[in-house]
């Protein structure tokens, strides 16, 4: 099978959740004998391709380096002529009749959220890609609904629900030795929150979670999401103080681990979730997770997960206290946790998305 995979989301993100799709995507497509891959991308520093070994040959020829990425990313790559699938890591097609596209649809948090132009470009490109492909991933049966709701009449049978997975290198430690934390942050084990991701949506709650470390007397770590910007650190030293947060914008998934290990909890107070896969990441590593009943949360993060209904500093506060209280709560927390993360597998994800390129090349090419 002749897949043509693009790889823009490593442009748009030096790390991030899709990112992490797609690269466990490219990391098995590039050991299966019966696929022949060719990427498209532009040059990046993602952490997650610099893991990737791609075969110069395989890379296509890249007509628009001229641009600068926040155009490239809105031109769709027709110059592609070959036979085969076209599958986008973010909503480009080609508009080419031997190339049939397969599209995966995260959410619809652009057309929640955001407003102005960034929403009306953002949404363009995704319905272009949604009308003109023959195929859609939704990576949760939220996402598929809402994708229903917006586009009522789209034909069932071309839309599939294929879960994201989560990596084997997030696992419960042997040992809870201190020094290797200690390398990174100056926090002790269990007596500081961690936060994984974005911060500058206003759905993340970044400002809440910040306001129930400061009632709980809780130091934060942020892990992910950029560098903390001037306002955000202002707004920290305003609430918690110089030491009672810290910041790694980019570390590995085995420092990530060891973090998720050490945690009191991952808090995770987002409203609008495609997925979530910090979620599974932490129970996996056994640890607590804090989040919200809300869109796709209660779906991924199952029973291991207290899943708050009302989303305030002092509710999650509360939370914290009652933990801190009860370790057989705690203890049945990580638990089921652990055992709701089994559900999700990188591999199970790929050869889900594999038989899918197979039915359509079957269909369209043979």
């Amino acid at each position: 099978m002749d897949i043509f995979l693009d790889n823009i989301i490593f442009s748009l993100q030096k790390t991030g959740g899709i990112s992490v799709v797609w690269y466990e995507m490219l990391q098995r497509i590039l050991i299966d004998t019966e696929i022949n891959p060719h990427f498209l991308e532009i040059p990046n520093n993602n952490i997650f391709r610099k893991k990737l070994s791609l075969n110069p040959e395989t890379i296509l020829h890249r007509p628009y380096l001229q641009y600068p990425i926040n155009i490239q990313r809105f031109i769709n790559p027709n110059f592609i002529k070959e036979k085969g699938i076209f599958h986008s890591s973010y909503y480009r097609i080609v508009k080419n009749q031997n190339l049939i596209n397969i599209t995966t649809l995260h959410d619809f948090n652009y057309e929640h959220y955001r407003s102005g132009l960034a929403k009306v470009i953002h949404h363009h490109q995704k319905d272009a890609a949604i009308k003109n492909s023959k195929r859609i991933i939704c990576i949760s049966h939220h996402t598929k609904a809402e994708l229903f709701e917006y586009y009522p009449k789209i034909n069932p049978n071309h839309v599939s629900v294929i879960y994201n997975g989560v990596s084997d290198c997030y696992q419960p430690l042997l040992t809870t030795n201190e020094t290797d934390l200690n390398k990174i942050i100056d926090f002790s084990s269990g007596e500081f929150v961690l936060y994984v991701g974005v911060r500058k949506d206003e759905y993340k709650n970044f400002k809440i979670a910040v306001k129930a470390c400061q009632l709980s007397k809780l130091p934060i770590v942020f892990v992910g999401g950029g560098p903390l910007s001037k306002g955000e650190h202002s707004f920290l030293k305003d609430n918690l103080g110089l030491i009672q947060y810290k910041e790694l914008p980019g570390i590995s998934s085995e420092q990530l681990n060891l973090l998720y290990n050490h945690a009191f909890c991952l808090l995770y107070p987002s409203v609008s979730e495609g997925f979530g896969i910090p979620l599974i990441e932490a129970q996996r590593a056994g640890c607590l997770v804090i989040s919200t009943n809300c869109t796709s949360i209660p779906e991924v993060a199952g029973k291991g997960a207290i899943l708050l209904k009302e989303v305030t500093g002092q509710k999650i506060a509360d939370m914290f206290d009652l933990l801190k209280k009860d370790p057989t709560i705690v203890n049945n927390l990580r638990e089921e946790g652990f055992k709701n993360s089994k559900r999700f597998s990188w591999d199970t994800c790929y050869q889900q998305t594999r038989q899918l390129y197979k039915e359509v090349y079957e269909e369209y090419f043979l």
